[in-house]
């Protein structure tokens, strides 16, 4: 799951990089394609439950499942991009939600409190706690900015599928649900709304957005429980490498 993991990683990095007015999500689509094959993976999404693509791509008001199109991404949009691959029978499967060029204060702190949503869960992801830990960590924190929690998709285990087994909750309560053990891997994917949290799913039977049409943020990572503690197996061999440098400065400190 560490070789799948990164590959998923190698590739949402490499589509960060390109996100920019001018570009479609169906170029990023057809880029990250392109990247999982020749590293000898099959895009997870592309065909699951029927889904067309081989990334989900949910611009503002989206909030998942979003279908690529050759509609030009302008200057204040966000976009989330969801994406998996299926490497040596294992799947990684992450996302991210990012500005096109310079965006509002306000958006700009959406994404940033959704990504803050996930390090804490991932800090609840140690042997003995609880699934419950995990929900109350993004809960807590985004209703603090009085954001909306989406109740209705969850995170989940993953391993040689890509939804396994439990379902996680990006809300609940501390100390309930699952006992979180040594081997299990997680998907956790806060999506937080700047307005309600209820949402409608549009006439193509897939793309769920925000019911106020206000924009909304999506971040996740696979992440295994191992006996120390967290790992997340999407981060980028770059990631990976600053990470390792910043653990070892925290050591010789």
């Amino acid at each position: 799951m560490r070789v799948s993991g990164e590959l998923v990683g190698e590739v949402r990095e490499t589509l960060r990089k390109m996100i920019q007015p001018g570009i479609t999500t169906l170029e990023l689509n057809n880029t990250a394609d392109e990247m999982i094959r020749e590293a000898g993976g099959y895009p997870t999404f592309l065909g699951y439950h029927g889904f067309p693509f081989s990334i989900c791509a949910s611009v503002n008001e989206q909030v998942v499942h979003g279908f690529p199109n050759n509609t030009k991404l302008k200057e204040g949009d966000i976009v989330s991009i969801d994406l998996g691959a299926t490497l040596d029978g294992f799947v990684g499967d992450s996302a991210m939600t990012v500005p096109v060029g310079k965006v509002s204060d306000e958006v700009a702190q959406l994404i940033r409190v959704s990504e803050e949503c996930l390090a804490l869960a991932i800090e609840q992801c140690y042997p003995n706690k609880r699934v419950g830990d995990i929900g109350w960590a993004v809960q807590a924190h985004a209703e603090k900015y009085g954001y909306g929690i989406v109740r209705d998709y969850v995170g989940h285990g993953i391993g040689r599928k890509m939804h396994e087994a439990p379902q996680i909750p990006n809300y609940g309560r501390a100390g309930t649900r699952e006992k979180i053990r040594v081997g299990y891997v997680f998907a956790i994917e806060p999506m937080i709304n700047m307005g309600k949290a209820e949402t409608k799913t549009l006439s193509d039977k897939w793309t769920v957005v925000t019911i106020d049409g206000k924009p909304s943020a999506h971040s996740e990572h696979t992440v295994a429980i191992t006996e120390m503690g967290p790992e997340i197996l999407t981060l980028s061999k770059e990631q990976k490498a600053r990470l390792n440098r910043a653990n070892a400065q925290i050591v010789a400190a």
